[in-house]
């Protein structure tokens, strides 16, 4: 970032990150093609808005989490193009906290989304 920046600018940036990030990153965009459909059906079952907040906040840490691992294996890919143990460590760190926030996000799906499904395929009677 260019030093006395606009403040305007800061944005400009940061929604470039994304869109750099949905362009080169194929879990991104599994993540946010996740993330419509879970708010699709958090609206079609009609999840309350407290439901929806905390599907969003889960959504947000998701996608957040990846960016980081993106940021993370370029600074990592620009600093030492070759193999090195210390670079793998700090990929597949950051790739397991992805794989963490996204479990957590689905094992919090379901308990969001257990009854409206079970009394939906008639299974249980609400």
């Amino acid at each position: 970032m260019k030093p006395n920046c606009k403040w305007s600018d800061t944005f400009r940036y940061a929604l470039e990150g994304i869109v750099v990030s949905l362009k080169t990153q194929r879990n991104m965009r599994i993540h946010l093609v996740a993330a419509v459909i879970v708010m699709l059906a958090a609206l079609y079952f009609g999840l309350s808005l407290r439901d929806i907040a905390l599907l969003l906040l889960v959504i947000g840490f998701v996608i957040s989490a990846e960016l980081f691992n993106t940021a993370i294996e370029a600074v990592v890919d620009l600093v030492t193009p070759e193999w090195h143990s210390l670079a793998k460590m700090a990929k597949d760190a950051a790739a397991g906290a992805v794989l963490i926030a996204a479990c957590f996000a689905v094992l919090i799906g379901i308990v969001l989304f257990y009854e409206p499904v079970v009394t939906w395929f008639g299974i249980i009677s609400s």
